[in-house]
C-alpha cells in the first residue's frame, strides 16, 4: 500500500511531450523565418534605394551640359521636392574635376552651403560601371547614402563629378516599419498556428485517452474488453490487450478448474478417514478425527491461496459489498439468536475488488470467532478509506476498511500474536481449529490487504481488516 517515487505528470504525458515538441519546433522555425525575410526585405529595400538613387544621378547627368563660358550649366528637374527642400539629406551635387574649365560647382537647393565628404579612390574603388557607392553624413548630420560617377562632358574632355545623395534614415525606417508590422503579423500567427497545433494533437490523441478510458474501466470490472472502432495505429494494440484479457480469462478458468478437480480429489479420502474415525476407539479415534479435520481445513486453506494467486493479477474481480454483509449478518442472527449484529457499510455502493467466495471466507471466519467470545453485540462496519496516489496517477489503489468487533473479553498484546498462529487456540474450551484467524490473514495478505487485531472501545476484541476497493471514479 506504500507508494513509488515517479517522475512529474507532465513527463509522463505523451499529450505534453508532443505539444511541447511542435511548440518549440513552431518557435524556432519562425524566429528563422523572421531572420531570413527580414535579412532579404533589408536586401532588397537597399537595392531599390540605389537604383532609385542611380536612375535620380542620369536625370542629373542628362540635364548637366558646358556652355559657350565652359561653365556648368543646367536645372536638373528630378521631379522629388525633397531635393528642394533644405537639409532633407537629399541632394544632388556636380563638380568640376581638374583645370579644364574654371566653373563653379552646382548643387541642389537642399544642400544650401552645406557639403558632403569624398572618400578616396583607393579606399572605395569604381566599379565596372564607373560607379561607386559609399555611406556619408552630411554638414547636418543626416547618414546619407551617395551613388557617384564621373562622366566627360564635351570634346576637349572636360570632366564633372555627379553625385546624388538619399537620407539613409528613410530607408531605415521603410524596412524598421515593414520589420515592425511583419513580426506582430508572424506572432499572430504563431499563435494561431500553436492552437491550431494543440487542438490537432489534442483531437489526434483523442483515441488514446479512450484507450485509457476503457482500461480504468475494465480495472474497475465496469467491462471485460476495449470497445469501440480504433484508428488503424491503435487497433492493433487494442486487439493485443484484448488478447491478454482473453488470455488472463483463460488461465483463470484453468487454474479453478484445476483447484475444483484438486478438492473432488482429496473431499472422498478425507472423508472416509472421518467416518473411520467415528469408529475407532478413544483416543485414536479423537486422535484421527482431528488430524483429519485439520487436514481438511489446511487443504481447504491452501486450495483458497491457489485459487486466489490463479485470480489475483485479474482486473475483473469485484463483488459488492452490502449484499454480501447482510448475508454474513442474516446467517449469523440465525445461528446465534442472542447476540445483535448490527451492520453498517458507508457509502452503500461499496465495492470490493474481490471474489465473491473469499469475501465470504475472511468476513464468516471472523463473525465465527466474535460470536464464540462475545456477549451480546458484534459490530459490522465497513467504510471506504481516504485515496492514496496522485489524483492523475493511474495506478493509485482505493481500499476499504472493514471492523468486527465484539463485546468479549478481548485479548491482550501478547495474546493477538499468539492468535495469528496457525493452528494455535488460545481456549480449549470452546470449539475450532485454530485456523480461522490465519486463513484470515493468509486471504487478505493475498490481496495485498492487511488484517489488525487490537482492543476495541466495548473492551472486547477489534478486527480491522484493509481490503482492495474497486475504483469508482472511472469516466
Amino acid at each position: 500500500m506504500g507508494s513509488d517515487a515517479r517522475a512529474p505528470g507532465g513527463a509522463r504525458s505523451l499529450t505534453f511531450r508532443v505539444l511541447l515538441l511542435a511548440s518549440l519546433w513552431s518557435m524556432v522555425a519562425l524566429v528563422v523565418i523572421a531572420l531570413v525575410i527580414s535579412t532579404l526585405y533589408r536586401r532588397s529595400a537597399e537595392s531599390s534605394f540605389q537604383d532609385l538613387l542611380r536612375a535620380q544621378l542620369y536625370n542629373v547627368i542628362n540635364s548637366v551640359s558646358i556652355d559657350e563660358n565652359r561653365a556648368l550649366t543646367g536645372v536638373p528637374q528630378l521631379g522629388d521636392l525633397r531635393f528642394s527642400q533644405p537639409q532633407t539629406g537629399w541632394y544632388w551635387i556636380v563638380e568640376p574635376i581638374g583645370d579644364s574649365f574654371p566653373s563653379e560647382p552646382l548643387t541642389s537647393t537642399s544642400l544650401g552651403f552645406g557639403s558632403i565628404p569624398i572618400p578616396d579612390t583607393e579606399t572605395i574603388p569604381f566599379d565596372t560601371r564607373y560607379e561607386r557607392y559609399y555611406t556619408a553624413e552630411d554638414t547636418f548630420g543626416n547618414t546619407v547614402e551617395v551613388v557617384e560617377t564621373e562622366v566627360v562632358l564635351d570634346q576637349d574632355g572636360r570632366t564633372a563629378r555627379f553625385r546624388v545623395a538619399g537620407n539613409r534614415n528613410v530607408l531605415e525606417d521603410d524596412i524598421q516599419a515593414f520589420s515592425r508590422n511583419f513580426y506582430i503579423a508572424l506572432a499572430g500567427f504563431g499563435f494561431g498556428s500553436l492552437c491550431l497545433n494543440a487542438a490537432a494533437i489534442l483531437i489526434g490523441l483523442k483515441p488514446l485517452d479512450h484507450v485509457r478510458k476503457s482500461l480504468e474501466q475494465i480495472r474497475a470490472g465496469q467491462a471485460e474488453r476495449l470497445g469501440g472502432v480504433f484508428p488503424r495505429e491503435i487497433q492493433p494494440l487494442a486487439s493485443e490487450v484484448n488478447a491478454l484479457i482473453d488470455t488472463n480469462r483463460r488461465i483463470i478458468e484453468r487454474a479453478r478448474m484445476q483447484v475444483g478437480n484438486l478438492a473432488h480429489s482429496l473431499k472422498t479420502p478425507i472423508a472416509v478417514l472421518l467416518n473411520e474415525s467415528r469408529v475407532l476407539d478413544a483416543p485414536h479415534g479423537d486422535l484421527v478425527r482431528n488430524q483429519a479435520e485439520a487436514m481438511q481445513s489446511q487443504v481447504q486453506s491452501y486450495l483458497n491461496r491457489a485459487r486466489i494467486a490463479a485470480q489475483r493479477e485479474s482486473v475483473l474481480a469485484r463483488t459488492e459489498a452490502a449484499p454480501v454483509l447482510q448475508r454474513l449478518a442474516r446467517v449469523m442472527r440465525r445461528l446465534n439468536a442472542d447476540i445483535d449484529f448490527p451492520l453498517t457499510v458507508e457509502p452503500e455502493d461499496l465495492m470490493l475488488a474481490m471474489e465473491q467466495q473469499d469475501i465470504e471466507e475472511v468476513v464468516g471466519n471472523l463473525l465465527e470467532n466474535a460470536a464464540r467470545y462475545a456477549n451480546r453485540t458484534v459490530a459490522v462496519r465497513a467504510t471506504l478509506a481516504p485515496e492514496e496516489g496522485d489524483a492523475g496517477d493511474p495506478q493509485r489503489r482505493r481500499w476499504i476498511v472493514l471492523e468486527v468487533e465484539d463485546d468479549g473479553p478481548g485479548l491482550e498484546p501478547h495474546e493477538i500474536q499468539e492468535a495469528l498462529k496457525r493452528g494455535k487456540r488460545l481456549d480449549e474450551s470452546k470449539p475450532g481449529t485454530g485456523l480461522g484467524l490465519s486463513i484470515v490473514r493468509e486471504i487478505t495478505s493475498e490481496y495485498q490487504g492487511t488484517l489488525t487485531l487490537s482492543r476495541g472501545e466495548s473492551g472486547g476484541l477489534l478486527a480491522r481488516l484493509v481490503l482492495p476497493a474497486v475504483a469508482k471514479d472511472v469516466a
